[in-house]
């Protein structure tokens, strides 16, 4: 069905649903790329123009990628919850634009809401909205996970603390994690990016987190961020695993491309349960996302790069995630060319993620080629605290010396909690007290009889 709109004398016709949806997307270098970018700041203001006048209803009756040739589709519309959906039904996207910026939308009406949308509605809503409308937005929005420890309290924030090593010298880990716990990071997750994918050194990795986390008594969780298919291996092996992780996307092709369905996900899912590892909580899965992700690997069927992400959050939404997070400025400039695309893309999957019930939290980076740098990212942190994220990354000096990217330190969490008055999970702040690393929630002068610092000695 397509779609057209008269501005004065000049009448823009969109071919389809999808054409529509790219045209009115913020500019984006990965739209350019795949070549269905709007040709003129003229022509995005008439589709978005023609999309806010666009019934809500028309996402379930249009579909953007075959039912038939994508379970993720397939998953979409049939788990949809029209009695949630009710509520909104009669909006149109701008009218639902209006709704989320209204003292309506508030922390209740909008979780109840949350399973009657579809990502493909969460997307366009975001193509109409200022960057202070995303921020504002998804500071309504509040969704509460715990495993050992609760995470997305209000006034919280959470961190992974990010270990990683080019080799992964355990020792080298080791001085990584204590140095991260000493600044106060590790509520989210204590996750390492393994540089070899052997199950063998894996195993011993996972073995190394759950040895410290026992042997400190730390009220956190663990992962190796491996492939589903690893880590199910090292389930029936008996190697400690808290989280199963996985990069996901919002087509069944993309998805494919990172050798994963959803039936592998559901294996997963439930192996993970059934261990039942957590002290508070059994969500048990967390999720990597990024726009650009379905396009780079061919498989975005012409659909704009932010609706593709927000349709990977089904897939996440899907298994009750304890964290996810769209590593923004990953993938690189080819996709998000520079500091005002990262910024932009940062807030949009924070907002349509939170909007759709999940556990948003984001990887404030950039690629050493991107043209963008440390302010940009000072100034996405700042908004996404604002915005409620739910837990940001934490690596040593920002630079992640495995994965060779510039991502947030340690000091970045911490001036994001003294601005906003955030605190770490309830269960964490506690420990980090009873270690006498805080107190009151601020860190503590560290004298070299710090009963951390044992940790050197003994690993």
């Amino acid at each position: 069905m397509s779609h057209a709109i008269t501005i004065g004398p000049r009448r823009y016709r969109f071919a389809d649903l999808k054409t529509l949806m790219a045209r009115a997307s913020p500019l984006r270098s990965g739209d350019q790329l795949a070549g269905v970018a709007a040709a003129s700041a003229e022509e995005r203001v008439a589709a978005q123009m023609c999309l806010a006048e666009l019934p809500l209803t028309v996402f379930l009756n249009e579909a953007l990628i075959p039912y038939e040739e994508d379970e993720v589709t397939r998953l979409i519309l049939d788990s949809h919850d029209t009695a949630a959906f009710a509520a909104v039904s009669h909006l149109t996207v701008g009218g639902l634009r209006d709704w989320l910026l209204s003292d309506a939308a508030n922390a209740d009406s909008l979780a109840a809401l949350a399973p009657g949308l579809t990502p493909e509605m969460a997307a366009a809503a975001s193509k109409l909205m200022r960057n202070q409308d995303l921020v504002l937005a998804a500071k309504k929005c509040r969704v509460v996970t715990a495993f050992r420890n609760t995470q997305g309290l209000p006034r919280h924030m959470g961190v992974r603390l990010q270990p990683n090593h080019p080799a992964d010298d355990p020792r080298a880990i080791a001085a990584a994690m204590l140095d991260g716990l000493l600044y106060g990071a590790g509520d989210a997750v204590v996750g390492i990016n393994p540089a070899g994918d052997s199950p063998q050194a894996i195993h011993q990795l996972l073995a190394l987190l759950d040895e410290v986390r026992q042997r400190y008594a730390i009220p956190t969780q663990s992962c190796v961020l491996t492939h589903v298919t690893t880590t199910l291996q090292l389930i029936r092996q008996g190697a400690p695993v808290d989280l199963v992780f996985q990069s996901v996307a919002g087509t069944e092709k993309a998805n494919a491309g990172f050798g994963v369905s959803l039936a592998l996900l559901d294996e997963a899912h439930q192996a993970a349960l059934e261990l039942k590892r957590g002290g508070v909580g059994d969500n048990v899965m967390y999720f990597e996302t990024g726009q650009g992700s379905a396009l780079s690997a061919g498989a975005h069927w012409d659909v704009d790069q932010q609706t593709c992400e927000a349709r990977a959050y089904a897939v996440a939404r899907r298994f009750s995630p304890l964290l996810v997070n769209t590593v923004v400025g990953f993938i690189g400039p080819e996709y998000l060319y520079n500091g005002k695309q990262i910024i932009r893309a940062g807030l949009e999957d924070h907002f349509c993620g939170k909007l759709l019930g999940l556990p948003m939290g984001c990887d404030i980076c950039y690629t050493n080629h991107a043209e963008a740098d440390q302010d940009d990212m000072d100034t996405l942190l700042t908004m996404l605290g604002a915005a409620g994220v739910h837990f940001i990354i934490g690596v040593p000096g920002a630079d992640d010396i495995m994965l060779g990217y510039q991502s947030t330190s340690f000091h970045d969490a911490l001036y994001l909690r003294q601005l906003m008055g955030l605190k770490r999970a309830p269960e964490f702040d506690d420990w980090l007290e009873a270690m006498e690393i805080t107190r009151h929630g601020r860190l503590l002068p560290q004298t070299r009889q710090q009963k951390l610092l044992a940790m050197m000695e003994t690993l």
